[in-house]
């Protein structure tokens, strides 16, 4: 019998399987172009999507199911050039948007799990992300970055397609707080992908970013600010992770956070790994290197992308390398509405 995992943002996972959790740049190497795919990118569009989504739509997201990752998909990954770093490319960073801390880390330098109770822009850039499939509601979560046009969401690829076909009225919905959305709700104009996720959602590229139209006239970034993103880094880093769980035992009602050191992923796939408990909902919740507690501002690295069902408190993410970049630098060059 075939391996199987679902999206971590279900949280239904069967035995043996896997539970996936649903200024200009340069250019990103020489990997293939992103999937991209035109969501609501009219004014009348956007407008019909915002509307969509009620309080009690947001609330009657359900989860989502999901095929495997292929077998032998990590052997296949383990010829990737560089040192142990899939596509070997250049390093590369971003800073964010609104300012800089001192570094301070305030907290404990662990955490499996805990609510967010530290303020700052992460409380602003993390947000939910709601999208209609196969004519039901889900949910995931999603960071706003640094990027060219102030508009890119990053999120992880099984938030903005599955079983063969994008997502509709797909919105972010930064800050939420238990059905508070205190910096609107922004509808995505367009959605992009990787290819390997866009042709055989290989679960080592489970990336996306959207770009989301402007609002009242502003756009995103100006509005919440954004995280620094960075690719092609150092593993084994100090990390932090953000999302919005929605699955027992909590409600998707407030920000969650872990922090520990990333390990490499020794069984099915090349993704980061962090002690983590966060579950369905969570997924595309950004992993940020350099986070500093006293600002709220880091660097994003990662997104939560799956759980094995074995080993319910580890989370993986894919690893940021020339593929993701690719995608960041086609979103962040996208205009938006």
């Amino acid at each position: 019998m075939p391996r199987r995992f679902a999206l971590l943002s279900i949280l239904t996972l069967a035995a043996g399987s896997i539970a996936l959790l649903p200024g200009t740049a340069a250019q990103a190497g020489a990997a293939p172009r992103p999937a991209q795919h035109a969501a609501a990118d009219s004014t009348s569009e956007q407008r019909q999507v915002t509307r969509y989504w009620t309080e009690a739509r947001m609330e009657s997201a359900q989860p989502l199911d999901l095929p495997a990752p292929k077998d032998g998909g990590k052997a296949a990954r383990g010829a990737a050039a560089g040192p142990g770093e899939p596509g070997g490319g250049t390093p590369w960073q971003a800073p964010p948007t609104g300012g800089r801390g001192d570094g301070r880390q305030l907290r404990s330098a662990n955490s499996s799990g805990a609510p967010w109770s530290g303020g700052g822009a992460v409380v602003k850039t993390t947000g939910r992300v709601f999208f209609t499939y196969q004519g039901r509601s889900a949910s995931c979560s999603g960071s706003a970055v640094t990027s060219a046009n102030k508009s890119v969401v990053l999120t992880a690829g099984h938030c903005v397609k599955l079983g063969g076909a994008f997502h509709t009225n797909w919105v972010f919905v930064p800050g939420y707080a238990a059905g508070q959305r205190p910096f609107g709700t922004w509808p995505a104009a367009r959605l992009l992908t990787t290819p390997q996720w866009n042709a055989s959602e290989d679960v080592n590229f489970d990336v996306a970013a959207a770009v989301v139209a402007q609002v009242d006239g502003k756009s995103l970034v100006d509005v919440v600010g954004g995280q620094g993103v960075a690719f092609n880094q150092p593993r084994g880093r100090q990390m932090y992770s953000f999302g919005y769980p929605a699955a027992a035992p909590y409600d998707g009602s407030k920000l969650i956070y872990c922090s520990g050191r990333a390990f490499d992923d020794f069984l099915l796939s090349d993704d980061l790994g962090l002690t983590c408990d966060m579950t369905g909902g969570a997924s595309g919740g950004p992993w940020m290197l350099n986070f500093d507690e006293s600002t709220g501002l880091g660097t994003q690295n990662s997104v939560n992308s799956f759980k094995y069902n074995f080993a319910p408190n580890w989370m993986f993410g894919p690893y940021f390398g020339n593929e993701a970049q690719a995608v960041y630098q086609a979103a962040q060059t996208s205009g938006a509405l």
